[in-house]
């Protein structure tokens, strides 16, 4: 139950958090960073929509997985305690069951921690950009001319090297980083990056749980199978 609350909360923290973050960072591209539509046509198309419907993909199918998954766990907790009171005898196709769980977890719990590291990409960006603004308005930087302070958005692969105009420098990087586009992207990039962290602990903890229900499982099957041999009259 409580893998299935944080699975839930995190989802929806990094699928929620994640496409907004998402709209703000595209809004932002185009007003400051490629004012011309045909130069980051292909980002927004591609990559930005591409990752918005993984993300209502990702939203529906934990939806679906953590019941059953739920679900699965309760009656595998059943399982185990009837079967130390010998009140019942798991079949081998439940314990199939059991195994097929296990074995997507690992799975899904593989691919969210790609999916959490990748998370962390756009909070790097991000913390860049607000690191540099804050050293620029900083009374003890010293600097002599703010405008040679540029981030220039091309080197990252973001957009395309011929946008216009592609970085921002001096006061021009200051306004950005004071808008609300930048300041809400930034923040919710970084509850979707926790978010996805409680993901990956939440099934973590869904595949401890079912490999020890798998695994007292399936002792306890040959415990009764090795009882029954030896108790069988000559």
């Amino acid at each position: 139950l409580v893998a299935t609350i944080l699975c839930f909360s995190g989802v929806a923290l990094f699928c929620g958090c994640g496409h907004v973050a998402l709209t703000g960072t595209l809004t932002m591209l185009e007003n400051h960073f490629s004012q011309i539509t045909t130069d980051h046509a292909t980002l927004t198309i591609v990559l930005i929509q591409t990752m918005q419907y993984v993300i209502y993909g990702i939203a529906s199918f934990f939806f679906v997985y953590g019941i059953i998954l739920l679900a699965e766990g309760f009656y595998t907790t059943s399982a185990v305690k009837k079967e130390l009171q010998s009140q019942f005898k798991t079949t081998v196709c439940g314990r199939c069951i059991t195994a097929t769980f296990v074995f997507l977890t690992y799975i899904l719990g593989l691919a969210f921690l790609g999916i959490f590291g990748f998370s962390a990409i756009p909070v790097f960006l991000f913390y860049n950009m607000w690191t540099t603004c804050a050293a620029m308005k900083s009374p003890m930087a010293n600097i002599t001319d703010p405008d040679s302070i540029c981030v220039d958005v091309r080197q990252y692969g973001i957009i395309p090297w011929n946008a216009t105009p592609g970085k921002a420098c001096g006061s021009t990087l200051g306004d950005i980083c004071s808008t609300s586009e930048f300041y809400l992207s930034f923040h919710l990039y970084i509850v979707a990056c926790a978010g996805a962290g409680a993901t990956l602990i939440a099934l973590l903890i869904y595949m401890m749980a079912t490999t020890y229900n798998y695994a007292v499982l399936k002792f306890m099957s040959h415990g009764n199978r090795r009882s029954t041999k030896f108790s069988e009259p000559y």
